[in-house]
C-alpha cells in the first residue's frame, strides 16, 4: 500500500505522500488480484501480509474490502496469519476497536524507538510516548500477536538508550522483534545530512554492539533468533517471512510489489503509482518477470538461507544444481570450515551465530559470479 503521511528520512522504499489516488489505488489492487489469481497454485493462504507504505493509512472498512476481495478467490488456512503494517500515531483506540473485529491477527509496528532524539532524527510521524501507549492500545483490544521495528546505531543514540529501548520491548511483552541497523541509503534525507555534516555518520562498530548485547539479551529473555533481524518467542516467528527465507512461492500485489513462483520466475511490479494503475485499467499486468538462471538461484539460497537459524539444505543443493557449481561450493566451504565461519549441522549449511553481523558479506563470498 504505497502511501505514507510523511517520508522518515532514512527510507528509499516506493510509497507517496500524496492520497489523491487512492480509491483507484484500491481498485486497481483488487483489479491485479483477480487478474493473478491463478498464478499461486496453492489456493489455501498461511499468510495475507498488507505492507507499505503505510497500510494503517487505510481505513479499517478498505482493509476490510481488501480481505473480502481475496478471499474471492482464495481459502484462508485455519491457523493463517494475517498482518498488518502499521504506524503508532495511526493506532487510536476506534481504529484498533474495528479492527480487533476483523480477521487482522498480527501488528507489525513501525516503533523504531522509545526515544523522541530517535524519532526526530527518522522523521517519524509518532513521538516516544505514542510508541508505547500504541503497543498497550492494541493489547487491550486482544491484538497481541504483535511485531515491532527497532533501529540501532543511530546517531542520536548511544548503548544506554539502546538497552532501555530492549528493555522496554520486554516491559511491554512484545513476542517479536525485527530490529535493523540504522543504513545510509542513496537519495535520501539521512544521505544528505551526513554528507552536510549536520549529521554524523552510524558506527559500524557501535553498531556491531548494539547487535551481539541484542541478541544476548533477548535470548535470555525467551525469544529464538531465527533470522539475522528476527527474534521470535517460540509460537510467535513470522510465517510471512519465513516463507521468503525457505524460498517458499508467493503473489506480490501493488505498485514495487515483487512475486516468485517457487521453481524460476520472479517478477516485479512498476513502482509508479500512476502507471500502475492505467496499465491496469487497461487489463494490462504492471510487471516484468525474469527466468533465474542457474546461478542466480544458487546466489540467491546462499544469500537467503544462510541468515537463518535453518540454513542451506546441502541435500537441496545436491539434487537442484550442476557438478561445477556443488564442486565451487565445497571448495569455499572447506576454507571456511577451516576458519570457524561455516558450519555444516544435520548435512546444512550455517554460520554460526558469532559471525551473523557478518552474514550478508560470507554468503556473497559464496556467489558464483
Amino acid at each position: 500500500m504505497p502511501f505514507c503521511k510523511q517520508k522518515c528520512s532514512y527510507c528509499n522504499f516506493h510509497f507517496s505522500t500524496s492520497f489523491s489516488l487512492k480509491d483507484e489505488m484500491l481498485s486497481a489492487i483488487k483489479k491485479e488480484v483477480r487478474l493473478r489469481k491463478d498464478e499461486l497454485e496453492n489456493k489455501t493462504l498461511k499468510s495475507l501480509y498488507f505492507g507499505g507504505g503505510t497500510p494503517s493509512v487505510l481505513s479499517v472498512d478498505e482493509i476490510k474490502s481488501l480481505i473480502d476481495e481475496i478471499q474471492n478467490y482464495f481459502s484462508f488456512d485455519e491457523k493463517i496469519e494475517i498482518t498488518l503494517e502499521s504506524n503508532p500515531d495511526d493506532l487510536n483506540k476506534n481504529f484498533l476497536k474495528e479492527l480487533s473485529q476483523t480477521e487482522i491477527n498480527r501488528l507489525s509496528i513501525g516503533t523504531q524507538s522509545f526515544f523522541d532524539d530517535d524519532l526526530k532524527l527518522m522523521n517519524r510521524a509518532h513521538n516516544a510516548s505514542e510508541a508505547e501507549s500504541s503497543i498497550k492500545r492494541a493489547q487491550d483490544f486482544g491484538l497481541e500477536n504483535i511485531s515491532i521495528d527497532l533501529i540501532y546505531g543511530s546517531p542520536t543514540s548511544n548503548f544506554e538508550i539502546w538497552k532501555d529501548n530492549l528493555n522496554k520491548t520486554i516491559e511491554l511483552q512484545v513476542p517479536h522483534v525485527s530490529s535493523y541497523a540504522l543504513t545510509v541509503e542513496p537519495k535520501t534525507a539521512l544521505e544528505k545530512w551526513i554528507e552536510n555534516g549536520k549529521v554524523s555518520s552510524p558506527e559500524e562498530a557501535e553498531q556491531n554492539q548494539d547487535f551481539y548485547y541484542m541478541r544476548d539479551f533477548l535470548k535470555d529473555n525467551g525469544f529464538d533468533h531465527y533470522e539475522i533481524s528476527n527474534f521470535g518467542k517460540p509460537g510467535f516467528h513470522s510465517k510471512h517471512n519465513s516463507a521468503y527465507w525457505k524460498s517458499e512461492p508467493y503473489l506480490g500485489i501493488g505498485p514495487s510489489a515483487h512475486s516468485y513462483n517457487g521453481h524460476l520466475e520472479r517478477s516485479w511490479n512498476i513502482a509508479n503509482n500512476s502507471l500502475y494503475i492505467k496499465d491496469l485499467n487497461q487489463n494490462n499486468l504492471p510487471k516484468e518477470t525474469e527466468i533465474l538462471s542457474e546461478k542466480d538461484r544458487f546466489n540467491e539460497m546462499m544469500m537467503i538461507g544462510l541468515r537463518t537459524i535453518w540454513g542451506v539444505d546441502l541435500n537441496k543443493i545436491d539434487q537442484s544444481f550442476s557438478p561445477e557449481i556443488i564442486e565451487h561450493l565445497n571448495l569455499e566451504i572447506k576454507s571456511k570450515q577451516e576458519n570457524g565461519i561455516l558450519i555444516i549441522e544435520n548435512n546444512h549449511l550455517k554460520i554460526p551465530k558469532i559471525h551473523w553481523f557478518l552474514a550478508d558479506g560470507i554468503a556473497s563470498d559464496l556467489f558464483i559470479v
